[in-house]
């Protein structure tokens, strides 16, 4: 018989039947439960199913009931109710998939991994690349239902034309895919997947792209340059003395500090956090290279060699840039024979491409060993094999080879005495009739 109303207010601590397996139980501290007691496999097994604030006595024995049913076909309640409970979460997530967009799974991407990028603007390159090129398409589409089609919809208007920021979104956007897949946003193949999928539709990038390198001055060029740029003051002019002096990249010069310096070993040590490649290089320093840092004004508060402007700054992107353009419009102003141009392409030069000056001055005039040239550079050998054997820095074998260019790059009295000559005789004012 079921309990009365009376009787279940009234009910005091233990187990009391209600019939059907149903029972109340009241705890000491008075707190009262329903509890659905059965067997099944000879076992004898009880399950909670609420207490009684939530589920009246109708409500129970009604479920009661239902899970009776259950035991009498064999099933265990127990396992049926958390074999229901996954599917609801299942099911929550599979609703979940419908609403959510690539948008906010892009930005929870970048926000999980901003973390383990090298600097800022790799995130904010991100953010903007999927902005300007996915976000039109997939934006605000539900991350489970991007496909193929959505791909190329949004590859295939640049491939030809931006073909390196292409195959960067589209890298972008399988990992961002990937992502959305371990969540179980979505299930099935990457869309956007460049092997055995992709690159069945798309052009091979390398067949399309076209390597740009940096203007570069030819090296039979670059004493007379050094040499007229040595007549300039200012600490953009010494700062791209240094890169060429040191055949390193500029970011790396104008970030470099004096605590980074050992005047008395003339070595300049960059740490693997401001090197492309993350690793520490040496740079062994030429007479010439020593003499100008000798030369430098040390600044006060200032860590840098070559400071900026503002206080606690280094040297701007375009400093150096500016000194080598400020050169080509005083040799267009003067009409002289000295344009400091790329002969290959006709561009200005830029910093960057002293580096590939040095290079093939070491090739054709030093006949160094390639992978003492290549440390030099702070590139990583190509060949894994011979990388593995060259662990060293060759830092004694690099040390003449630095003093070598930098003995090639003093300008000879003749030279000095030529371009002065040409100067002279373009200044000249002309004689009237």
């Amino acid at each position: 018989m079921s309990l009365t109303a009376l009787e279940i207010k009234n009910a005091r601590e233990g187990m009391h039947a209600d019939g059907n397996g149903l029972y109340l139980r009241v705890q000491k501290s008075g707190a009262k439960s329903w509890i659905f007691r059965f067997q099944l496999q000879g076992k004898r097994r009880e399950m909670g199913i609420g207490t009684l604030t939530d589920k009246t006595a109708p409500v129970a024995r009604a479920e009661a009931a239902q899970l009776a049913a259950l035991v009498r076909a064999g099933t265990d309640p127990i396992k049926d109710r958390h074999a229901k409970a996954i599917q609801a979460t299942e099911d929550a997530k599979e609703a979940d998939a419908e609403t959510i967009t690539f948008r906010a799974v892009a930005a929870d991407y970048i926000a999980s991994h901003r973390a383990g990028w090298s600097n800022a603007k790799h995130a904010e390159q991100w953010a903007n690349t999927l902005e300007t090129y996915a976000a039109p398409v997939i934006g605000d589409k539900p991350i489970r239902s991007v496909n193929t089609d959505d791909v190329l919809t949004i590859l295939k208007p640049i491939w030809n034309t931006k073909t390196e920021t292409a195959t960067r979104v589209r890298s972008r956007i399988e990992l961002i895919l990937s992502y959305a897949k371990a969540l179980r946003l979505r299930q099935g193949e990457n869309p956007a997947l460049w092997r055995g999928h992709l690159d069945a539709l798309l052009p091979k990038p390398t067949k399309l792209k076209r390597v740009r390198h940096h203007s570069a001055l030819p090296y039979d060029k670059t004493p007379a340059f050094v040499a007229r740029l040595r007549e300039v003051t200012g600490l953009g002019a010494r700062a791209l003395e240094f890169v060429i002096l040191t055949a390193a990249r500029s970011g790396e010069v104008r970030l470099a500090t004096w605590a980074e310096i050992d005047l008395k070993t003339r070595l300049w040590t960059i740490p693997a956090a401001r090197m492309k490649a993350k690793r520490e290089h040496l740079v062994p320093l030429s007479s010439a290279a020593m003499r100008l840092l000798e030369a430098l004004p040390r600044i006060d508060g200032s860590p840098y060699l070559f400071p900026g402007s503002r206080e606690q700054k280094p040297l701007s992107d375009m400093s150096l840039t500016q000194v080598i353009r400020r050169l080509n419009e005083r040799a267009l102003d003067n009409t002289t024979l000295l344009e400091w141009i790329d002969p290959k392409t006709g561009n200005p030069i830029v910093p960057h491409g002293f580096r590939s000056t040095f290079r093939d001055w070491t090739a054709e005039q030093g006949n160094y060993p390639r992978e003492v040239c290549e440390h030099a550079l702070a590139h990583s050998l190509p060949d894994k094999v011979e990388a593995a054997y060259q662990r060293g820095v060759m830092l004694e074998r690099r040390r003449p080879m630095m003093q070598s260019w930098a003995d090639y790059l003093e300008p000879q009295e003749t030279m000095v005495a030529l371009l002065k000559d040409i100067r002279d005789i373009l200044h000249k004012p002309e004689r009237s009739n």
